[in-house]
This record gives C-alpha cells, structure tokens and sequence, in this order.
C-alpha cells in the first residue's frame, strides 16, 4: 500500500473526510443536543484545532523550514519548540480537532468515524513515511525527539 504514501495532500484528506462525515450525518439518526450548546461546542473544538494548526505553522515559519508535507525533500530543521514540544504533529491534530467539531456541528456519533478515519489514515500513509524521512535526515536528534514527544498528544 505503499503507493498511498505521500499522495493526497492532508487538507484535502480532511476535506474528504468531513464530505464523508456529512453523507453519514444525512443517512444516520442525529443526536438530540440542544442546539446553543452542539453549536458553542462546535465552535470552541474548532478554534482549538484552528489555534493548533496555527501555532504549528508559526513554529516551521519560524524556523524557515517547509510546511509542504509532500515535499519532504524541502525540509531544512527539526522544529522541537513552540507547539512542537506538545505533539509532533500540531497540524494534523488540529485538523482532528476540526473534523471532531463538524462532527458535534452535525450532531451525528455516527460522523465521528471521520476523525478516526482521518488518524487512521494519516498515521499510515502520511506521518510514517515523514518520520522515516526525518529519520533518515536528522538521525539521533530526530529519534531523541522522538521518544520525548508524542505522535498526537
């Protein structure tokens, strides 16, 4: 499945994912939520992931590095600071974090297959052949880093 790897630009997964949500929301029953509180919920999970994403581009601008994904080749630094120091990962986190809200938007548990859907696929097609090419860049720092701090959370 290797021929996976690296091909679909994560925000464009994401977008497929939270197309795939809404289809499910459509066709399965909703959860009865009043409404303020399944749309102020919404709204605080998403500044959270919009927060994290931001904060993870911050970080790689800072170091003047590639915030391409597919252009792994592009990356100049190990970004370990900022929002790196929490998760490896702060951008596709806080995509999580966005596909988890449009879940409690659409009021469906069933939609909520989309954010595991969404890590499922990331951890295999997207995060595994970065590290193996941070890996392979940075060696022990990037294996030190590594152990200290968590793919997600």
């Amino acid at each position: 499945m290797r021929v996976l790897e690296l091909r679909i630009p994560p925000p464009v997964v994401a977008l497929l994912a939270a197309g795939a949500m809404w289809g499910t929301a459509r066709l399965a029953p909703l959860v009865d939520l009043p409404q303020s509180a399944r749309i102020g919920s919404a709204i605080v999970c998403a500044l959270a992931g919009v927060g994290i994403d931001i904060a993870g581009i911050v970080s790689f601008q800072l170091a003047k590095t590639t915030v391409n994904p597919m252009k792994l080749e592009k990356t100049s630094a190990l970004v370990c600071s900022g929002i790196y120091r929490l998760t490896r990962n702060p951008m596709y986190l806080g995509s999580v974090l966005i596909l988890v809200a449009w879940a409690v938007y659409l009021s469906s548990a069933w939609a909520l297959l989309g954010p595991v859907a969404f890590v499922l696929y990331m951890n295999r097609f997207q995060i595994a052949p970065e590290e193996r090419a941070l890996a392979s860049k940075f060696g022990a720092p990037y294996a030190d880093y590594r152990s200290r701090v968590r793919r997600w959370l």
